[in-house]
């Protein structure tokens, strides 16, 4: 339930948001708008305001089914005009004001993601400290010289002026667009009991990978921040149950591996069914102040076609927590620029898709939407607000793409209508609009399909 009505939360109020930037530039600009409508189909409610700003008589319409929304506009081209009212008819307008309606929905949504980036900053969020755990063997991070324990003290684009890490969650996003945008990321790292940093490069341009997804930070080697190797809840049973390790026991050794991370001790773990059945390995521990050495003997299980150890016990203490606050002016511009970066990402990765350099498996659609959206509102009222402002994101970038069907297409139209002086004829507007809705119906096909892979394959 908690997930249906965060999605539907967030589809109105972002399809809201995107039409009143068309509605509030349209009444801006003297055109009259006849209907302001959130979603499609049977009409569930609808209202008309008594007061009304001069030539305006607009009605507002919730709709049944929430994948969009609409502001009809007076206009020549739909319906016949009376004489005293054509000059509150869209088609009548002055070129840069027929533009602005158009680019206002888009603007809107790009607007609302840095309020709610700003939002969040002005609140603050818990978010990990900047400790990275140890690589991946044989990854990008490891070949670099990292070995775990590290703090990250400052980071950058190599060729740009370090700046200051708040969390790891600066550093994973600092990452995630070095690695899709091709570009060496320099840390400045100190390792543990050490005074003075060293600065460590990351050749991620190396790194070429098709999907943005959990792939592409293991060939990286920064899976997580550092944590305490200490078990949580064991499963009764479980291999972890029958060798007698507990609830609270801190994984000192693994065999002849020092152990110092939870999440090293979880890769281990799931590597142990690679090349056939476990054998038992000596664990070392330490429980209530005095060391145990208990042998352990990892259980198989699948994921997916390959083959992976489990010892039936949570593995891994939180990381330890710093909070991440911002003021207002610095909140507002770390917002704005949240929102740029997301933007330029998001038009990389759409232009890596055309292109065949990005696999389409990246798309997403309805259903993958609303499992995030459950999900992050079962986190908390922060998660949830950085989920609307990506949504936003999204939204305001897809509509500003150059496809007929779309805010971009109408922006392409008007660019061709100044540079030539004339506008497209209706016949070429019929083929664009053809071509753009059945674009945008492959699109969506391949997200949706890509949405029951991921959530039911």
């Amino acid at each position: 339930m908690l997930t249906v009505v965060a999605f539907v939360v967030a589809l109105g109020l972002l399809i809201a948001v995107h039409e009143w930037g068309h509605y509030r530039v349209a009444v801006a600009c003297g055109v009259k708008v006849l209907r302001f409508s959130v979603g499609f189909g049977h009409t569930l409610y609808r209202w008309k305001p008594r007061r009304q700003r001069p030539g305006q008589d607009t009605e507002f319409v919730i709709g049944a089914f929430p994948l969009g929304g609409y502001v009809k506009m007076l206009d020549e081209r739909e319906a016949p005009v009376p004489a005293q009212e054509r000059h509150l008819a869209f088609n009548t307008q002055p070129l840069r004001s027929r533009a602005a309606i158009v680019a206002a929905g888009p603007a809107a949504n790009l607007v609302m993601a840095v309020l709610l980036y700003a939002a969040v900053n002005w609140w603050g969020v818990q978010e990990p400290v900047a400790v990275l755990a140890p690589p991946v063997a044989g990854s990008v991070a490891q070949q670099a010289g990292l070995s775990g324990g590290e703090r990250v003290e400052r980071a950058a684009f190599d060729g740009e002026p370090l700046a200051g890490v708040d969390s790891f969650e600066s550093v994973r996003w600092l990452l995630t667009r070095g690695a899709l945008d091709g570009r060496d990321v320099r840390l400045e790292v100190v390792e543990p009991g050490r005074s003075s940093g060293r600065e460590v490069v990351l050749p991620l341009s190396a790194v070429k990978s098709p999907d943005a997804d959990a792939q592409l930070f293991r060939r990286i080697g920064v899976l997580g921040p550092l944590t305490r190797p200490v078990l949580g809840d064991v499963v009764p049973g479980g291999a972890a149950d029958r060798a007698g390790l507990r609830q609270g026991d801190l994984v000192l050794r693994v065999g002849d591996l020092p152990v110092t991370d939870g999440q090293q001790l979880r890769e281990w773990i799931r590597t142990q069914a690679e090349r056939g059945n476990p054998a038992p390995v000596t664990w070392r521990i330490e429980r209530g102040g005095a060391t145990l050495q208990l042998d352990v003997t990892p259980d198989v299980a699948t994921d997916g076609n390959r083959r992976i150890g489990r010892v039936g016990a949570y593995v891994g203490a939180a990381p330890e927590m710093v909070e991440v606050r911002h003021g207002p002016l610095q909140g507002l511009w770390q917002g704005a620029v949240k929102t740029w970066d997301v933007s330029l990402l998001t038009l990389r990765m759409m232009g890596r898709m055309v292109v065949g350099e990005a696999s389409l498996k990246n798309l997403s659609g309805p259903l993958t939407i609303a499992d995030y959206a459950g999900k992050s509102a079962s986190l908390g009222l922060v998660q949830y607000l950085v989920f609307l402002a990506m949504i936003s994101v999204s939204l305001g970038v897809l509509n500003l793409l150059p496809l007929p069907v779309l805010d971009g297409g109408h922006l392409m139209y008007y660019l061709w209508e100044a540079v030539t002086g004339r506008s497209v004829s209706d016949a070429w507007m019929e083929r664009l609009q053809r071509g753009g809705v059945a674009v945008l119906l492959v699109m969506m096909t391949i997200a949706l399909f890509n949405d029951v892979t991921r959530l039911f394959g």
